[in-house]
């Protein structure tokens, strides 16, 4: 008994570290978070005052707000379709590889060691000195310009880039859950006469619900969440079409010095991130391999 006692004290020892820098710099900051919410600071300030729900019903009424939320949804939408549906497709051809298969997975999973900053900086080059050549000698007169210039295109343009970086790890999770499929039963497929896409829809598809799963609350929280992208590209722009909420947010904290709304607009997002995962999680709960 006290060998066992002492073993699972050492085990739990191991973890101490882990649970102490995740309440502080998780736990306690989503607290504090949430307390100064409530109250009229503008982050410089030694003192402040509760204000309630004022900060909260300010931003309700705020059309730029609403128009910020608007345009991340758009963003997580586009995101969300794009990655999801290209990360698949990627993994179903790598997986079919027979040779060089670890080559060209590294190959695929390059952006994604690359800074986002880094990369908005190249693909800016890209649409300012690249497209515009290729509009004009093609008399495409919607890319005369960079499409980070014109407010129809340019949130297409942001969404782009970070598909371009963003389909490297679900890639790579759903081929982790495509090898986790039994061969035998794709042989079984095949000798009752199933088709390709059959055995897909009947096989591969309900293994790969985790996967999906995972890659989905994953594309949801990184398009809801975005900043880097925007940010390094547009700044927002033009005309606020590329001004997803996280930009609002940094602009509130530290150029309008409204760290209190910035904390209410960061807890509305946080629900908005954990209702539509949880309804995400639930959904695909119902389907999948039991």
């Amino acid at each position: 008994m006290i060998g066992k006692f002492l073993e699972r004290s050492t085990y739990f020892l191991f973890t101490v570290p882990a649970i102490i820098l995740y309440t502080l710099f998780f736990a306690y900051a989503v607290i504090v978070g949430i307390q100064y919410s409530f109250t009229d600071w503008n982050g410089i300030s030694s003192s402040y005052n509760y204000v309630g729900f004022s900060n909260y019903t300010e931003l309700w009424n705020n059309p730029n707000f609403r128009q910020s939320l608007v345009v991340t949804g758009k963003y997580a939408v586009m995101l969300v379709a794009g990655v999801m549906s290209l990360s698949l497709i990627l993994a179903l051809s790598l997986n079919s590889l027979k040779k060089l298969q670890t080559f060209t997975k590294s190959i695929y999973f390059l952006p994604a060691i690359i800074s986002a900053v880094t990369i908005s900086l190249i693909w800016e080059q890209v649409f300012v000195r690249v497209i515009p050549p290729i509009g004009q000698s093609l008399n495409i007169m919607e890319l005369y310009q960079s499409p980070l210039a014109h407010p129809k295109y340019a949130l297409i343009a942001v969404v782009l880039v970070n598909i371009w970086q963003a389909v490297a790890l679900p890639t790579l999770i759903f081929i982790a859950g495509l090898q986790s499929v039994p061969s035998e039963l794709y042989e079984a497929g095949r000798i009752d006469g199933a088709t390709t896409f059959n055995r897909f829809r009947y096989i591969t598809f309900p293994f790969l619900i985790p996967t999906i799963t995972v890659n989905m609350v994953l594309a949801i929280k990184s398009g809801i969440t975005s900043f880097d992208y925007a940010y390094t590209l547009t700044g927002g722009g033009p005309v606020k079409s590329t001004n997803v909420i996280g930009i609002m947010i940094y602009n509130d904290a530290f150029q309008n010095l409204k760290f209190a709304m910035a904390n209410a607009e960061s807890v509305i997002l946080f629900i908005i991130i954990a209702v539509l995962s949880f309804i995400q999680i639930k959904l695909t709960r119902k389907g999948g391999v039991h």
